[in-house]
């Protein structure tokens, strides 16, 4: 894999040599107590305990998904398969993992993880041209995340896969919602709509991918997720409009009642504090800026 380099610019330019941590309990120890800074995951248990094995770390992310993180100690290692392997189990065993989340965040917590897009996230010093192509092909959420350390205060991640993602859900299974009634997924709110709003749909989702090659799509049960380290923008799909959620300070936008509004006390599905009401073709290329915005500055 190609590598990533770092220079000091304050006096002289100089190059800041890499290098691997000296222990990897060290790099697992700082991931895991940073792990909502570096991948928006919260943390819930180290050496999580299964049938056969352990887990390296386990949480749940902004979108209430499973988050499984495995470390490649040595380059003969298989943590792709061996992380395949933990996500399968841990669809077989959604109880264990309710029970954990319900033991560390409490029961309303619990009641919200969304199966649809649960993830392995695979970090090691280096993968090869192989690791990646193995990850393309499997088509599952397993992301490779390289690591740097540059002396003792530096270190650069680099994600070097964008899965797209489809949910793991069967439309006709009831639904635990927040309102403890049925509320229709994603799939079927767009299936219900008029063909103008697919049309609309399609175009938003096609320009928001096009901003960069590192936006992945997490398709989940109730919306859609366009994610670089975290969500930049959430979407859902009605029957007169779309609404988009994004990751914007709602203090540096100019608000417009029923078209730009901050739901920062509003709840919503999805995450964002700026709401945005599409209901035409107009709506979209007077709100493409902000979603610019959303990407550049996440």
């Amino acid at each position: 894999m190609s590598d990533f380099k770092l220079f000091s610019i304050k006096n002289d330019v100089v190059e800041l040599p890499a290098s691997q941590v000296s222990l990897e309990k060290e790099l697992q120890t700082l991931l895991e107590k940073n792990m909502q800074t570096f991948f928006g995951v919260t943390f819930l248990r180290s050496e999580y305990k299964i049938t056969n094995g352990r887990m390296d770390s386990i949480g749940i992310d902004e979108n209430n998904c499973p988050v499984i993180f495995e470390y490649k100690r040595s380059l003969n290692e298989n943590v792709i398969n061996q992380g395949l392997f933990y996500l399968d189990w841990l669809l077989d065993h959604k109880a264990n993992f309710q029970l954990l989340v319900m033991e560390v965040l409490g029961k309303n917590k619990a009641d919200l993880i969304d199966w649809s897009a649960p993830c392995v996230i695979c970090i090691a010093n280096d993968f090869t041209k192989f690791d990646t192509h193995a990850v393309n092909q499997m088509q599952r959420n397993i992301k490779l995340v390289k690591y740097r350390k540059y002396g003792d205060d530096l270190i650069a991640l680099e994600f070097l896969n964008t899965p797209q993602v489809q949910a793991l859900v069967d439309d006709s299974a009831p639904l635990v919602a927040k309102n403890s009634k049925g509320d229709k997924t994603f799939r079927q709110h767009l299936e219900e709509t008029s063909e103008a709003v697919r049309t609309l749909y399609t175009s938003i989702h096609d320009y928001i991918l096009s901003l960069g090659d590192d936006i992945s799509e997490n398709q989940l049960k109730l919306y859609i997720a366009f994610k670089k380290v975290k969500n930049i923008v959430c979407i859902e799909v009605y029957q007169n409009n779309i609404l988009l959620h994004l990751r914007l300070n709602p203090d540096t936008v100019t608000l417009q009642p029923g078209k730009i509004e901050d739901v920062r006390n509003k709840g919503h599905w999805g995450t964002g504090d700026l709401r945005l009401i599409v209901r035409n073709p107009e709506d979209f290329e007077n709100i493409k800026p902000l979603l610019d915005r959303a990407y550049n500055e996440n």
